[in-house]
């Protein structure tokens, strides 16, 4: 799984999760992306879930790209603990995703393929989505 090999601070605020995402919002690398349309936290399991669905469905053709990456922690408390004496310890990672978020990118596939593959990587994620293709000038 994802998860970052060093951090500044270990533990982090929460955050709010308004506006639109200002970048990775097009299609950068391959020819067709998977965007979020609803905002969430992505955990590194879930993205690791999407990611193997994926690959197993276009059966290791074309390239696979994966535009974000946990690097948020969040921590939590043992269960049946009483309150205060400080924040919990940092359990797992997830990636903060705005709207218009392009999470994975997908080349050299059949575009019917790409769609069935990025339908059944979207049960595995917490927010909804849309399949966009490459915009040429």
């Amino acid at each position: 799984m994802l998860s970052p090999k060093k951090v500044k601070y270990r533990k982090r605020q929460k955050g709010r999760l308004k506006g639109i995402s200002s970048r990775a919002n097009k299609v950068s690398f391959g020819e067709y992306g998977l965007k979020a349309i609803t905002a969430g936290r992505i955990t590194a399991r879930q993205i690791e879930s999407a990611r193997r669905t994926i690959t197993r469905y276009i059966k290791r053709g074309g390239k696979l790209w994966i535009r974000i990456f946990p690097d948020h922690p969040v921590t939590k408390k043992p269960a049946e603990t009483r309150m205060g004496s400080g924040k919990g310890n940092p359990e797992y990672w997830v990636s903060i995703v705005k709207p218009g978020r392009v999470m994975f990118e997908i080349s050299g596939i059949p575009e019917d393929v790409v769609k069935e593959a990025f339908r059944l990587a979207s049960h595995k994620l917490p927010v909804k989505t849309l399949v966009i293709k490459k915009e040429f000038f």
